[in-house]
C-alpha cells in the first residue's frame, strides 16, 4: 500500500471555505479518478499562528495505480485548486510506503 500525502497550510480568513471545499469537491473528485482506494484528512496540531495545516492522505494498491493518476489527473485537478486559493496556501506532496 503506498499513500500519497498532501500537506497543506492555509490561510486563517479562507479555512472554513477551503475545508467545506475539499471535503465536498476536491477529495471527492480525487476519488472519483478510481486510483485510491480510500482517504483520510488529518488536521496538524501545530503553532497556528501562520494558518491551519493539514495532512491529505490518498491509498493506492500500488505504484501504477498512483503512476495514472498523476499522469492522468493530478495536473488539472492540482490546477484547479491553486486557481481558486492561489496565494491564501502553500502545500507539498510526499509518498510514503506501508512497511
Amino acid at each position: 500500500m503506498l499513500i500519497y500525502n498532501v500537506t497543506v497550510q492555509v490561510e486563517h480568513e479562507i479555512h472554513e471555505e477551503w475545508f467545506n471545499w475539499m471535503k465536498t469537491i476536491h477529495i471527492p473528485d480525487v476519488m472519483a479518478t478510481a486510483c485510491f482506494v480510500k482517504n483520510a484528512i488529518y488536521r496538524i496540531q501545530t503553532d497556528e499562528t501562520d494558518g491551519i495545516s493539514y495532512a491529505i492522505q490518498y491509498f493506492c494498491e500500488n505504484e501504477k495505480a498512483l503512476n495514472d493518476y498523476q499522469q492522468k489527473f493530478a495536473h488539472q485537478l492540482q490546477k484547479e485548486h491553486l486557481e481558486r486559493y492561489q496565494d491564501k496556501f502553500v502545500a507539498f506532496r510526499t509518498l510514503l510506503e506501508e512497511v
